[in-house]
């Protein structure tokens, strides 16, 4: 059994190799800005590293200290961190939303073919079909859809469609992995499940619910991160505004001029990832208890 300190030293260690590996980055970053071409490398007519000039490269340090400046010069302009901070807030919410409608969506569906085999075998793949669909294809669709919908005084607004197609990339994993788990449970157990004449629903309450926390969970945390990336992709493709996939593209659009501005919104990115990454964690907290053993890779 796993003691409270051995636990303590694997997270400490795992943050310590997470600053290691921001570390690496930044010295990767800085080492090839120093030692690579202005014009950077080229094989066959094909670039294939990047240019280390200050417009397509900008030092670290111009990074951070544009990140503390104003946007741009008009009175009362917030600065470039607090603009990112709100924009990722933003996409946050609209990204949970679809996070959230997705995983229902996506576990009720694994329920659906745990409990029906022919279900399983039709429905499986169009399940792995849908994840085909290019987004850039699929976001007009949605907006044109949505735009139709008008009950009393409802009506569709443009953020529902960046969130239906954040749920349409969530989905997915969760609903492969929900399956998984679900028909984890070994054959002696079910059988055992039998013996006591307990019904289908009782066995899922009691057996095949807990046995399938160590694969839902990290199927969760894959469909919160294809969450973040719909919601980025998808504000982009809509025209939603006020999201951080939106202020991407603006701030690239003053690249030429200011271009450690344009790399801000994409550490938000960044960063709005490792937070969903995060919350899904403490999810995983409540259901510590049935965690028991990592699910076999």
């Amino acid at each position: 059994m796993t003691s409270g300190a051995d636990r303590a030293r694997r997270r400490w260690s795992a943050l310590l190799w997470g600053l290691l590996g921001v570390v690496v980055l930044a010295l990767l970053w800085e080492g090839y800005k120093a030692v690579g071409p202005p014009g950077g490398v080229v094989l066959f007519d094909t670039s294939i590293l990047p240019k280390t000039d200050d417009r397509s490269m900008p030092h670290l340090v111009d990074m951070l200290s544009r990140a503390i400046e104003p946007v741009n010069t008009a009175a009362g302009s917030p600065p470039v961190w607090v603009a990112v901070i709100g924009a990722a807030l933003t996409s946050l919410g609209v990204a949970a939303v679809g996070w959230a409608i997705g995983s229902v969506v996506g576990f009720l569906i694994a329920l659906l073919m745990q409990r029906l085999q022919v279900a399983e075998r039709a429905v499986l793949p169009w399940l792995i079909l849908s994840q085909t669909v290019p987004l850039i294809a699929l976001a007009p669709v949605i907006v044109a859809w949505g735009g139709k919908i008008q009950i009393g005084a409802f009506s569709w607004d443009r953020w529902m469609s960046v969130a239906v197609i954040a749920s349409y990339l969530a989905f997915f994993p969760v609903a492969v992995g929900a399956l998984r788990g679900l028909q984890s449970p070994d054959t002696i157990h079910v059988e055992l499940m039998r013996t006591y004449n307990a019904g289908w629903f009782r066995t899922l309450l009691k057996l095949r619910l807990p046995a399938s926390v160590p694969y839902l969970l990290p199927a969760l945390r894959l469909g919160a991160a294809s969450a973040i990336v719909g919601t980025v992709v998808a504000e982009v493709s809509t025209g939603y505004k006020g999201g951080i996939g939106r202020m991407i593209i603006e701030f690239a659009q003053s690249g030429t001029s200011d271009p450690a501005k344009a790399y801000a919104p994409i550490a938000g990115a960044v960063v709005l990832g490792l937070v969903s990454a995060g919350i899904v964690a403490l999810i995983g907290l409540t259901l510590k208890r049935f965690n028991r053993q990592e699910a076999a890779s």
